[in-house]
């Protein structure tokens, strides 16, 4: 975050087709110059960029304003040469206004949102919490060291699920904004059973 004199701190925001959510992984492949330029700023500051969803609808496309900071916690040199940047997703966030540097990165003014309390998996979503657990298991990565009060965390668990199925983003960016963690499951088990014959996707 950068911040203006006596003013708010802003953010720097990076638009994507796609949904990241708390505690998530996101691998990106950077060569624009803005964003080579925001990774440079975000690695010698310590901070975290936003990242929002781009949404497409009606032959256009909106961006999001609930987002999630993203964390960079790893870098590479890509095949191509190119800059690759891993990152973990932190608090979600809303927009309250943005502005953008002359190189075209976008700045925001955000609001953080609150996570709330853990809610433990009540017993009708516990073949959700199980669904999570065998899936970690098969896929391994990050998430397999998670112990056993993340795998008992209503929002947590589903999470995990809308990462790990290929969900409609408008779908996927319904369930970052939610702040029940019960209708985020109650809602998954209505949409998981067309994926029945899928394997998840890492």
């Amino acid at each position: 975050m950068t911040a203006t004199a006596n003013g708010p701190k802003h953010t720097p925001l990076f638009p994507l087709p796609l949904v990241l959510f708390p505690n998530g992984e996101l691998r990106l492949r950077i060569f624009e110059r803005r964003y080579l330029d925001m990774v440079r700023d975000c690695s010698r500051s310590g901070e975290p960029f936003g990242v929002l969803a781009v949404v497409r609808e009606n032959d256009h496309s909106n961006v999001c304003a609930i987002g999630t900071l993203a964390k960079i916690v790893d870098f590479d040199t890509l095949d191509d040469g190119l800059l690759g940047i891993t990152c973990i997703g932190g608090s979600r966030f809303h927009v309250r206004h943005t502005h953008a540097r002359d190189s075209g990165l976008m700045l925001g003014e955000i609001e953080l949102q609150a996570s709330g309390e853990r809610l433990p998996v009540a017993p009708e979503y516990a073949a959700l919490q199980q669904l999570v657990g065998n899936m970690i298991d098969t896929l391994g990565g990050r998430h397999a060291s998670a112990d056993k009060a993340q795998r008992d965390d209503s929002d947590w668990v589903a999470n995990r699920i809308a990462e790990f199925f290929p969900f409609q983003i408008q779908e996927q960016q319904w369930l970052l904004e939610q702040n029940e963690p019960t209708l985020k499951l109650q809602q998954l088990v209505e949409w998981l059973p067309r994926f029945r014959s899928d394997e998840p996707s890492d």
